[in-house]
């Protein structure tokens, strides 16, 4: 007889699951890890590696006290898929003022947003 019993996946396995940040931060003058949603930043070093090497460990410990504690794991981040398609929604003033400002660039309101994002 067989069993259909699923394998569980370790706490380390289950942390891969998630998209893990590692950007230079002007401000704090070195390297700093993040793993939205999981944990916002949290880590700092002088190199890409260390900060990822310690952002690792976290991930994998938050998932660990959030599977003991009995919490629900946010949706793996690694890997999605992107439509390229978000509504925003803003005051009918901001929306005249950014279609203002992109017909005097002489720019569709699509293209005046997806620039201001870019800089970002």
């Amino acid at each position: 007889m067989k069993t259909s019993a699923k394998k569980t996946q370790s706490p380390k396995a289950m942390a891969r699951r998630y998209l893990k940040l590692v950007e230079w931060s002007d401000k704090d003058g070195c390297f700093v890890g993040s793993a939205p949603p999981i944990i916002g930043p949290c880590c700092h070093g002088r190199t890409e590696a260390e900060v990822m090497a310690q952002l690792t460990t976290i991930v994998e410990e938050w998932v660990e006290v959030m599977l003991r504690e009995g919490h629900p794991l946010p949706a793996g981040t690694a890997g999605k898929k992107y439509s390229g398609q978000f509504v925003v929604r803003v005051t009918p003033e901001l929306h005249k003022k950014a279609s203002l400002k992109a017909l005097a660039r002489g720019e569709s309101l699509n293209q005046f947003v997806a620039s201001a994002l870019s800089e970002t």
